[in-house]
């Protein structure tokens, strides 16, 4: 443990001082220089402060996203200076060591002095994820997009052929905090009149009552057509903070499954239900939880029962690996998984149609949209919330609106 301590010291340090040499080129009043570097400690000894404050027995709370998003404002764009820098340096020490051993110059400086516009250079890059994790927490955590995808399927009943559903995940209503946001974002849930509404899981981030104050709000999300369902995700299982018994752990889990019936959606616990429209039925398959990483309660032939290859299926499983790792090779063929949990990552770069990039991807093999393997699809949501950073920038929050099709073609 001191050696960790150590160690972060020793980087923190390293990454002020580069900071500093940069920020000189830049900043030619000493006072102004001064300013800047007094409100850098005060960030990092609030940041410290914080951390050492964190209760296990709470979890996340508001205070502790601040210092997460202060965290990465203040030091992602340091890192990236930091990195620039260093390479200049690494150059200027190999130039000299040429200089000195090869073209045998005794009087070789082993560090020319540092170029200015290197350091401005690093410091416009710095810029780019300074201002792009400032848009996150100010804008983009709540900048809703409703992405609607065809899917066609060779066995799909004719009567659904056209059969619209709408999806929504990770809600983690505990990090909410601009309720004229939220009641934007149910209007767009409403405004897609989808036959069917699924809910992917993780209500909360932890507690039952994260929720409490969001309960009308979601109750407004209109009854549809054909039902509205949801499964747990792993978050709702109370797993990451201490609790100081068993029971009082219980008692949380059984108030976050009856908050998705407070809000309206019959929530589906290693089980399966049919979906009747004229003469034709599929099958909606829900499952516990199903981490490759995570808690892994989800029993998917429990939660199939009786069900054939041949009936087609609709499965709900909060995390993509459960698909990756179990559902597409299941004998049973499910055509359709639903899937979310990664939140993308909540940073990265999209481009629709043409290019997506996010850390979630060292991560997932499937993590955001949509995925096919022989025939059986998932499609991962990118998540209605946030959690940890109380942001988003480049992977945005996601309603889907997924419309099946009847036969083949490119989905």
């Amino acid at each position: 443990m001191i050696f960790r301590f150590a160690l972060l010291f020793v980087i923190v340090t390293i990454v002020e001082l580069y900071t500093f040499q940069a920020l000189k080129t830049l900043i030619r009043s000493r006072p102004v220089l001064i300013v800047v570097e007094s409100l850098s400690i005060l960030f990092l000894i609030y940041i410290v402060y914080s951390l050492m404050q964190f209760d296990r027995s709470v979890g996340q709370t508001h205070q502790t996203m601040i210092t997460m998003a202060l965290l990465l404002i203040v030091y992602v764009p340091k890192l990236i200076l930091t990195l620039f820098l260093l390479g200049e340096d690494i150059f200027r020490l190999g130039a000299g060591t040429v200089n000195y051993f090869i073209n045998y110059d005794k009087e070789a400086v082993f560090f020319e002095s540092r170029r200015k516009f290197v350091s401005q250079i690093g410091l416009g890059i710095a810029t780019i994820p300074f201002l792009s994790l400032i848009y996150g927490v100010t804008v983009g955590k709540y900048n809703y997009k409703v992405i609607k995808q065809r899917i066609f399927f060779p066995d799909l009943p004719e009567d659904f052929d056209g059969f619209t559903i709408t999806q929504i995940s990770d809600v983690h209503s505990g990090s909410f905090d601009n309720a004229e946001k939220i009641n934007y974002a149910i209007d767009l849930v409403n405004e897609q009149n989808s036959d069917l509404i699924l809910f992917t899981g993780d209500i909360v981030n932890t507690h039952a009552k994260e929720m409490h104050p969001w309960i009308e709000t979601f109750n407004r999300i209109k009854k549809h057509a054909y039902g509205k369902y949801a499964v747990l995700g792993n978050h709702d299982y109370g797993e990451y903070v201490t609790w100081p018994n068993e029971t009082a752990k219980e008692e949380n889990f059984k108030a976050i499954k009856n908050l998705y019936g407070q809000i309206g959606f019959d929530l589906m616990l290693n089980e399966h239900t049919f979906i009747q429209k004229g003469d034709s039925k599929i099958a909606l398959v829900g499952v516990e939880n199903w981490g490759h990483n995570f808690k892994q309660a989800g029993d998917l032939n429990k939660a199939a029962g009786v069900l054939q290859k041949e009936d087609f299926k609709i499965l709900m499983s909060h995390d993509p690996s459960h698909w990756d790792h179990v559902v597409q090779h299941d004998k049973k063929h499910y055509q359709l998984t639903l899937s979310g949990h990664t939140h993308g990552m909540q940073f990265g770069i999209e481009i629709p149609g043409y290019f997506k990039w996010s850390l979630a991807q060292y991560v997932y093999k499937q993590w955001a949209g949509l995925y096919e393997h022989m025939g059986r699809y998932v499609y991962v949501n990118r998540g209605f919330g946030f959690h940890a950073y109380p942001g988003r920038v480049g992977i945005m929050p996601e309603i889907t609106v997924i419309e099946l099709k009847r036969g083949s073609g490119i989905a």
